[in-house]
């Protein structure tokens, strides 16, 4: 990637079978629930879950009701391993135009699945620890959805 852009990557080790966190990255209402920073609510108009196929959400500031759409097109899927999608703001601002390339690895270990997510592409308006901060959140939020309780 150019110097225009930023990348980062992020993991953390979930307690839950990749089967489970691939399905949440696939499912529209999953998504709604753990994709958002804190401070915002998504929504998700479609996700179609297929090579070739696509997905369009939108993230409001719960303070201000401002909004972002985005969308992108999945690229790779890997059932429990991988999800590659492209992902691009639609915003008319030229400098936030740039395609990003969103990696999600899903790798069996000791107590979970260790869940990385690298962002290829970032408008260099974006500061890279905002997005690797985001991410953890959502990661974070993640957690929380798809881990359950360990049976006593």
């Amino acid at each position: 990637m150019s110097e225009e852009t930023g990348t980062i990557e992020v993991s953390r080790v979930i307690k839950a079978p990749a089967e489970r966190i691939y399905k949440a990255f696939l499912d529209a209402d999953a998504l709604a629930k753990f994709s958002p920073p804190a401070g915002y609510t998504a929504r998700y108009d479609h996700v179609d879950p297929k090579v070739g196929g696509t997905y369009r959400g939108t993230f409001t500031a719960l303070e201000t009701k401002e909004s972002h759409s985005f969308g992108g097109e999945y690229v790779e899927l890997v059932p429990h391993e991988r999800i590659v999608q492209t992902d691009k703001f639609e915003t008319d601002a030229p400098e936030m135009q740039s395609e990003m390339t969103v990696t999600i690895t899903l790798d069996e270990v000791e107590g979970g699945t260790k869940v990385t997510v690298r962002q290829e592409g970032i408008p260099k308006p974006i500061p890279e620890e905002d997005a690797a901060t985001g991410w953890g959140m959502s990661l974070e939020n993640l957690a929380r959805l798809v881990e359950f309780p360990e049976a006593e």
